[in-house]
């Protein structure tokens, strides 16, 4: 797997096309700002990353979509994405495209049929990488994963911060979780873990977890064996407490159970029907008569206002004729019955006004004092009534409560009754559970001999797995890398060169064998010689990788290496691209020193591999020019067009 192409596009539709060379070395160089860094982020983005690191400006508000050709042996894939939206990080939404030789298609013929799943599965696939699972032991509480193509960006690129950098050798190494996924999967792409292994491993993980399974059913029932009999005993002493069982001395273990087992027919006692209805009748008809002898009461109450009212106003008028009889001012005739003037002997006929007025008076008070006295007796009849029903309400109450009091004592003796029933229920029902949870012999012996079997089942692919020598095969290959990472450094005549170099993959760095003591690479000093370290690793895996024809692309992009042999950043930066600007503030050996090494890489070493390096240097060598992808860029040229509009 290389890279083929790179293309860029703009909303308008416009396309910028990047092709490199897929076999040999490639060179961008230029000034600093155009987009060279970028590249190695596009690749990524484009091969299953759905992150997108390439920071804020001209290409985030300039480019719509992102696409890469890859090239395998017998076929082209083109994975194309769009760009995240506005202010977003991350796209997972991809456009695929297959063929023998793809043409990058217009903007309008762009459209998502894809994800960054099916690219990592696809270029997974293509690239070889065999089925798998990393390698984690039982203790270990993080889950195992499968090693894909993702997994070996570890290995193809190098960034500006990176290329320098004493104490990280591998890309996003210093990121959380990556430094375990390279040591779980760079022995998977290695080729230490085969197919065979992998299926051994799968049966060993199914065979392990089953015994998992069985030791905790067979301690399980080792403990119910161990606990039976005091439950037994326990349940036991219950059932006689409630009446199931019947007092039969002090039986053995098994007469516990066969005493249990036989309470499990126990039947309840015949409860008779409560008077629940009865009761709820009885209550209605007390409410009922209590509410009529509250109205009946009422009646007799305003009766008795009415006649208190009534007899007041009788004693006010008695008391007013009594008056007008003492002071005898209108006496009557004792033989006609009228109304005559005092001191006349004959009724002089009541011709003045105010006389006729007084007599009228006179006779309109005797008349209602008359009908005052004639009601009393119809009053008194009245009261006498309502009183004699309210006494025989009175006593239908006390009757209809002691018919309820009765009814109530009944029914707590038949809830007595069935609560004894309750109880007794209860510890059948925990008998019965006993019962069925109560491991038969035949059920242990049957545990125990899955137990033995299982055994068998895990202790075979472990002689299996133990017999393949993984460690020791993993040793071997990492040998053959530190050899070749030995030689690698000693061409670059970098410090620590006349000792043996090893890559330690535990401690992921570079370790160097003085007599004396080990010396990491982090206790070593000097940009250009992390640098030589740096490079040396990655071409001696890569250098393994295509001999032994392991699943890592036949591709590494370095991004601006030979800072180190300027003197300063700005120094660097200023090159621009010039020749004369490198040949006047390089280290110019070591800049073709370093170049040459690479296109001998890719000639010699690796016949056909791809290097990809961005630059701020360049050289007047013939094939340092032939490597040069385009002219220096230098705003323009450069990634992204000046003309092209921002969205």
């Amino acid at each position: 797997m290389k890279i083929r192409s790179i293309h860029i596009y703009n909303h308008d539709g416009q396309r910028r096309d990047l092709t490199f060379k897929v076999e040999g070395l490639n060179v961008i160089t230029g000034r600093s700002s155009t987009g060279k860094s970028a590249l190695s982020e596009i690749i990524e983005y484009c091969m299953g990353r759905s992150s997108f690191n390439v920071p804020e400006g001209v290409i985030r508000d300039k480019v719509a979509w992102f696409a890469v050709i890859y090239q395998f042996e017998k076929e082209q894939i083109l994975i194309a994405k769009p760009s995240p939206p506005s202010g977003g990080a991350s796209c997972s939404t991809a456009m695929l495209r297959r063929g023998v030789q793809l043409q990058a298609p217009e903007l309008m013929n762009l459209a998502v049929n894809a994800d960054d799943n099916s690219v990592v599965e696809l270029l997974s696939r293509l690239l070889g990488i065999p089925e798998n699972r990393t390698d984690v032991a039982l203790e270990h509480s993080r889950d195992s994963y499968e090693a894909n193509v993702k997994h070996t960006f570890y290995y193809l690129f190098q960034k500006q911060g990176l290329i320098a950098n004493k104490d990280q050798l591998f890309y996003r190494q210093n990121e959380q979780y990556q430094p375990q996924a390279i040591r779980d999967t760079l022995p998977i792409l290695l080729g230490v873990s085969s197919h065979d292994r992998y299926e051994l491993e799968s049966r060993l993980r199914t065979a392990q977890r089953d015994l998992r399974i069985n030791k905790k059913q067979l301690e399980q029932a080792r403990n119910a064996v161990d606990t039976s009999h005091e439950q037994a005993i326990g349940l036991y002493s219950e059932a006689r407490s409630v009446g199931v069982i019947g007092d039969e001395g002090s039986p053995n273990a098994d007469g516990i159970i066969n005493a249990l087992r036989s309470a499990l027919s126990w039947k309840p006692e015949k409860v008779p029907d409560d008077d629940g209805s009865r009761i709820s009748l009885l209550e209605e008809e007390i409410s009922q008569l209590r509410q009529d002898r509250r109205d009946i009461q009422a009646r007799i109450d305003a009766a008795r206002q009415f006649a208190k009212r009534a007899g007041g106003y009788e004693n006010e008028a008695s008391e007013q004729l009594d008056r007008l009889a003492s002071i005898k001012a209108l006496p009557k005739n004792p033989d006609s019955g009228e109304w005559q003037w005092p001191f006349s002997e004959r009724n002089l006929a009541m011709e003045s006004p105010v006389a006729a007025a007084l007599l009228n008076e006179l006779e309109s008070l005797d008349r209602e004092l008359r009908i005052a006295t004639g009601q009393r007796p119809k009053l008194e009849a009245y009261l006498a009534e309502l009183t004699s029903k309210v006494d025989g309400a009175a006593g239908a109450i006390r009757q209809k409560e002691a018919e309820l009091s009765a009814a109530i004592s009944a029914n707590e003796a038949i809830s007595q009754m069935g609560n004894r029933n309750n109880a007794a229920a209860r510890v059948v029902g925990r008998i019965s559970l006993f019962m069925e949870t109560l491991l038969p012999n035949e059920e242990l012996a049957r545990l125990e001999a899955q137990n033995r079997r299982l055994n068998n089942k895990v202790e075979q692919p472990e002689d299996q797995i133990g017999a393949d020598d993984s460690d020791e095969r993993l040793t071997s290959i990492l040998n053959n890398i530190s050899a070749n990472l030995s030689r690698y450094i000693q061409k670059f005549d970098a410090e620590f060169s006349p000792y043996p170099a090893r890559l330690n993959l535990p401690q992921l760095t570079i370790i160097f064998d003085r007599p004396e003591r080990p010396v990491p690479m982090g206790r070593t000093g000097g940009g250009e010689n992390h640098l030589a370290y740096h490079l040396s690793a990655l071409l001696a895996l890569h250098l393994f990788a295509a001999k032994n024809n392991r699943p890592i692309p036949r591709f590494l992009m370095i991004d601006q290496p030979t800072q180190v042999y300027f003197p300063s950043e700005q120094v660097y930066s200023d090159a621009d691209g010039s020749v004369q600007k490198t040949e006047a503030d390089a280290d110019l050996d070591a800049v073709r020193r370093l170049f040459e090494l690479l296109l001998k890489f890719t000639q010699d070493e690796v016949p056909g591999f791809q290097l990809i390096v961005t630059e701020h240097a360049n050289l007047r060598d013939h094939w340092f020019q032939e490597a040069l992808v385009e002219q220096p860029w230098t705003k323009p040229p450069a990634l992204v067009p000046e003309e092209w509009q921002s969205r």
